[in-house]
Protein backbone atom coordinates (compact mmCIF):
# COMPACT_ATOMS: atom_id res chain seq x y z
CA UNK A 1 0.00 0.00 0.00
CA UNK A 2 0.97 3.59 -1.07
CA UNK A 3 0.85 5.06 2.32
CA UNK A 4 2.19 8.48 3.58
CA UNK A 5 1.90 10.37 7.42
CA UNK A 6 0.51 13.61 7.97
CA UNK A 7 -1.05 13.67 11.43
CA UNK A 8 -3.85 15.63 12.99
CA UNK A 9 -4.67 16.72 16.35
CA UNK A 10 -7.87 15.60 15.95
CA UNK A 11 -7.69 12.73 18.34
CA UNK A 12 -8.18 11.61 21.87
CA UNK A 13 -6.07 10.78 25.06
CA UNK A 14 -4.58 8.30 26.36
CA UNK A 15 -3.89 5.11 23.92
CA UNK A 16 -7.12 2.66 23.87
CA UNK A 17 -6.25 -1.14 24.17
CA UNK A 18 -6.12 -3.16 21.04
CA UNK A 19 -9.51 -4.96 22.19
CA UNK A 20 -11.44 -2.08 22.65
CA UNK A 21 -11.18 -1.59 18.31
CA UNK A 22 -14.56 -3.39 16.88
CA UNK A 23 -15.46 -1.60 14.09
CA UNK A 24 -14.71 -0.13 10.98
CA UNK A 25 -16.60 3.00 9.80
CA UNK A 26 -16.60 4.57 6.39
CA UNK A 27 -17.08 7.39 4.55
CA UNK A 28 -16.90 10.19 2.17
CA UNK A 29 -15.65 13.16 2.64
CA UNK A 30 -18.50 15.59 1.32
CA UNK A 31 -15.80 18.44 0.39
CA UNK A 32 -15.62 20.09 -3.46
CA UNK A 33 -11.53 18.64 -3.37
CA UNK A 34 -9.24 16.76 -1.70
CA UNK A 35 -7.05 19.75 -0.43
CA UNK A 36 -9.92 21.06 1.58
CA UNK A 37 -10.54 18.18 3.08
CA UNK A 38 -7.22 16.93 4.32
CA UNK A 39 -7.18 20.65 5.60
CA UNK A 40 -9.96 20.45 7.40
CA UNK A 41 -9.20 16.63 9.10
CA UNK A 42 -6.04 18.29 10.55
CA UNK A 43 -7.23 21.19 11.77
CA UNK A 44 -7.70 21.68 15.21
CA UNK A 45 -10.64 24.30 15.20
CA UNK A 46 -12.86 21.48 13.44
CA UNK A 47 -12.21 18.89 15.82
CA UNK A 48 -12.69 16.14 13.18
CA UNK A 49 -10.55 13.40 11.69
CA UNK A 50 -10.25 10.21 10.55
CA UNK A 51 -7.29 7.39 11.17
CA UNK A 52 -6.99 7.18 6.98
CA UNK A 53 -7.43 9.23 3.85
CA UNK A 54 -8.18 7.38 0.73
CA UNK A 55 -7.34 10.13 -2.35
CA UNK A 56 -8.42 9.62 -5.87
CA UNK A 57 -4.82 8.54 -6.74
CA UNK A 58 -5.19 5.41 -4.12
CA UNK A 59 -2.65 6.79 -1.82
CA UNK A 60 -3.48 6.50 1.90
CA UNK A 61 -2.69 9.66 4.06
CA UNK A 62 -2.13 8.24 7.88
CA UNK A 63 -3.82 10.91 9.61
CA UNK A 64 -4.31 8.93 13.64
CA UNK A 65 -2.47 5.99 14.61
CA UNK A 66 -5.04 3.57 15.04
CA UNK A 67 -4.71 2.81 18.91
CA UNK A 68 -5.74 6.47 19.46
CA UNK A 69 -9.77 7.72 19.23
CA UNK A 70 -10.46 9.93 16.23
CA UNK A 71 -13.52 12.22 16.20
CA UNK A 72 -15.16 11.04 12.49
CA UNK A 73 -18.25 9.33 13.95
CA UNK A 74 -19.90 12.21 16.06
CA UNK A 75 -23.52 10.76 17.72
CA UNK A 76 -23.92 7.80 16.64
CA UNK A 77 -25.07 3.86 17.41
CA UNK A 78 -25.04 0.42 15.88
CA UNK A 79 -26.23 -2.19 18.42
CA UNK A 80 -25.57 -2.04 21.39
CA UNK A 81 -22.76 0.35 21.15
CA UNK A 82 -22.87 3.95 21.31
CA UNK A 83 -20.71 6.91 20.45
CA UNK A 84 -18.88 4.84 17.87
CA UNK A 85 -15.48 6.69 18.15
CA UNK A 86 -13.92 4.87 20.98
CA UNK A 87 -15.00 1.48 19.11
CA UNK A 88 -14.17 2.04 15.77
CA UNK A 89 -11.22 2.67 13.06
CA UNK A 90 -12.46 5.51 10.71
CA UNK A 91 -11.69 5.67 7.16
CA UNK A 92 -12.17 9.01 4.84
CA UNK A 93 -12.43 8.38 1.07
CA UNK A 94 -12.15 11.42 -1.44
CA UNK A 95 -15.58 12.01 -3.16
CA UNK A 96 -17.29 15.65 -2.94
CA UNK A 97 -20.72 13.43 -1.84
CA UNK A 98 -24.32 14.26 -2.35
CA UNK A 99 -23.45 18.30 -1.68
CA UNK A 100 -21.17 18.76 -4.44
CA UNK A 101 -21.63 16.68 -7.18
CA UNK A 102 -21.37 12.42 -5.95
CA UNK A 103 -19.31 11.03 -8.17
CA UNK A 104 -18.45 6.98 -8.47
CA UNK A 105 -15.13 5.76 -6.33
CA UNK A 106 -12.27 5.08 -8.87
CA UNK A 107 -10.75 1.99 -8.80
CA UNK A 108 -7.87 3.07 -7.41
CA UNK A 109 -9.36 4.05 -3.99
CA UNK A 110 -11.34 0.89 -3.75
CA UNK A 111 -8.02 -1.18 -4.60
CA UNK A 112 -6.39 0.46 -1.22
CA UNK A 113 -9.91 0.29 0.39
CA UNK A 114 -9.94 -3.73 0.01
CA UNK A 115 -5.84 -3.80 1.06
CA UNK A 116 -6.65 -1.82 4.18
CA UNK A 117 -9.38 -3.42 5.36
CA UNK A 118 -7.87 -6.97 4.90
CA UNK A 119 -4.82 -5.80 7.08
CA UNK A 120 -7.09 -3.93 9.78
CA UNK A 121 -9.66 -7.13 9.73
CA UNK A 122 -6.51 -9.51 10.82
CA UNK A 123 -4.91 -7.35 13.12
CA UNK A 124 -8.19 -6.00 15.10
CA UNK A 125 -10.01 -9.35 14.13
CA UNK A 126 -13.23 -7.58 12.92
CA UNK A 127 -16.34 -9.40 11.90
CA UNK A 128 -17.34 -8.44 8.12
CA UNK A 129 -20.66 -7.87 9.82
CA UNK A 130 -19.01 -4.38 11.86
CA UNK A 131 -17.70 -2.80 8.83
CA UNK A 132 -19.80 -0.36 8.45
CA UNK A 133 -21.13 3.19 6.61
CA UNK A 134 -21.44 6.40 8.12
CA UNK A 135 -24.40 6.55 7.65
CA UNK A 136 -25.38 2.85 9.26
CA UNK A 137 -24.27 4.55 12.45
CA UNK A 138 -25.93 7.81 12.00
CA UNK A 139 -28.91 7.00 9.83
CA UNK A 140 -30.72 10.43 10.57
CA UNK A 141 -28.26 12.45 9.61
CA UNK A 142 -25.45 11.02 7.39
CA UNK A 143 -25.54 9.69 3.92
CA UNK A 144 -22.03 9.03 3.33
CA UNK A 145 -20.26 6.55 1.68
CA UNK A 146 -23.58 6.32 -0.33
CA UNK A 147 -25.30 4.36 -3.30
CA UNK A 148 -22.58 4.48 -5.29
CA UNK A 149 -20.09 2.62 -3.20
CA UNK A 150 -19.40 -0.64 -3.96
CA UNK A 151 -20.53 -2.55 -0.62
CA UNK A 152 -21.39 -5.91 -2.89
CA UNK A 153 -17.87 -6.35 -4.42
CA UNK A 154 -16.21 -6.10 -1.28
CA UNK A 155 -18.51 -8.70 0.38
CA UNK A 156 -17.86 -11.42 -2.98
CA UNK A 157 -13.84 -11.08 -1.19
CA UNK A 158 -15.14 -11.11 2.81
CA UNK A 159 -14.58 -7.84 3.56
CA UNK A 160 -18.28 -6.38 4.01
CA UNK A 161 -21.75 -8.13 5.15
CA UNK A 162 -24.52 -8.90 2.36
CA UNK A 163 -27.18 -10.29 1.54
CA UNK A 164 -26.75 -13.63 -0.54
CA UNK A 165 -30.07 -13.30 -2.72
CA UNK A 166 -30.47 -13.28 -6.35
CA UNK A 167 -30.51 -9.84 -7.87
CA UNK A 168 -32.77 -10.69 -10.36
CA UNK A 169 -35.06 -12.71 -8.89
CA UNK A 170 -35.72 -10.13 -5.85
CA UNK A 171 -35.60 -7.23 -8.11
CA UNK A 172 -39.25 -8.59 -9.54
CA UNK A 173 -40.64 -7.30 -6.06
CA UNK A 174 -39.33 -4.35 -6.19
CA UNK A 175 -42.35 -1.85 -5.68
CA UNK A 176 -44.33 -4.17 -4.15
CA UNK A 177 -46.23 -3.10 -1.28
CA UNK A 178 -46.63 -4.81 1.74
CA UNK A 179 -48.70 -4.92 4.59
CA UNK A 180 -49.15 -1.12 6.24
CA UNK A 181 -49.14 -2.91 9.87
CA UNK A 182 -47.72 -6.20 9.75
CA UNK A 183 -45.13 -6.36 7.09
CA UNK A 184 -43.76 -2.61 7.95
CA UNK A 185 -43.56 -3.52 11.72
CA UNK A 186 -41.71 -6.68 10.86
CA UNK A 187 -39.42 -4.96 8.62
CA UNK A 188 -38.57 -2.20 11.35
CA UNK A 189 -37.55 -5.00 13.79
CA UNK A 190 -35.68 -6.54 11.34
CA UNK A 191 -33.36 -3.69 11.08
CA UNK A 192 -33.26 -3.19 14.91
CA UNK A 193 -31.68 -6.70 14.57
CA UNK A 194 -29.04 -5.87 11.86
CA UNK A 195 -27.76 -2.88 14.09
CA UNK A 196 -29.43 0.20 12.90
CA UNK A 197 -30.78 2.55 15.99
CA UNK A 198 -34.31 2.55 16.92
CA UNK A 199 -36.92 5.20 15.91
CA UNK A 200 -37.79 7.71 19.10
CA UNK A 201 -40.07 10.52 19.53
CA UNK A 202 -42.45 12.92 18.07
CA UNK A 203 -40.12 12.98 14.84
CA UNK A 204 -39.97 9.19 14.40
CA UNK A 205 -42.27 9.45 11.02
CA UNK A 206 -39.73 11.73 9.36
CA UNK A 207 -36.97 9.13 10.96
CA UNK A 208 -38.37 6.56 9.47
CA UNK A 209 -37.79 7.88 5.98
CA UNK A 210 -34.00 8.42 6.80
CA UNK A 211 -33.28 5.01 8.21
CA UNK A 212 -35.18 3.48 5.47
CA UNK A 213 -32.78 5.39 3.16
CA UNK A 214 -29.76 4.57 4.80
CA UNK A 215 -30.72 1.05 5.12
CA UNK A 216 -31.58 1.40 1.27
CA UNK A 217 -28.00 3.49 0.44
CA UNK A 218 -26.30 0.15 1.83
CA UNK A 219 -28.27 -2.69 0.64
CA UNK A 220 -30.71 -1.87 -2.32
CA UNK A 221 -28.72 0.93 -3.52
CA UNK A 222 -29.63 1.11 -7.43
CA UNK A 223 -33.36 2.68 -5.93
CA UNK A 224 -33.07 4.87 -2.45
CA UNK A 225 -36.72 6.23 -2.25
CA UNK A 226 -37.32 5.79 1.77
CA UNK A 227 -40.30 3.70 0.86
CA UNK A 228 -40.80 -0.27 2.05
CA UNK A 229 -41.65 -2.41 -0.06
CA UNK A 230 -41.45 -6.08 -0.35
CA UNK A 231 -37.87 -5.81 -1.80
CA UNK A 232 -36.56 -4.77 1.31
CA UNK A 233 -38.97 -6.36 3.44
CA UNK A 234 -36.96 -9.55 1.71
CA UNK A 235 -33.66 -8.37 1.93
CA UNK A 236 -34.04 -7.51 5.77
CA UNK A 237 -35.08 -11.32 6.41
CA UNK A 238 -31.92 -12.36 4.76
CA UNK A 239 -29.83 -10.45 6.54
CA UNK A 240 -31.53 -11.26 9.83
CA UNK A 241 -30.89 -14.71 8.81
CA UNK A 242 -27.32 -15.22 8.46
Amino acid sequence: MNQTYSYSLNFALPKRPKKRIKFVVLHYTGMKNELSAINRLQNPKFKVSSHYLIKKNGEIIILVPDLYEAWHAGMSKWKNYSLLNKNSIGIEIANPGHQFGYKNFSRKQINSLEKLLKNLIKKYQIKKECILGHSDISPYRKKDPGEKFPWRKLSKKNLAWWHNLDQKRIKKFRKIKISPKVDKTKFIQNLYKIGYNKLKGSQSYKNEKFLVKAFQRRFRQDLVDGKIDKECLLISKNLCSH
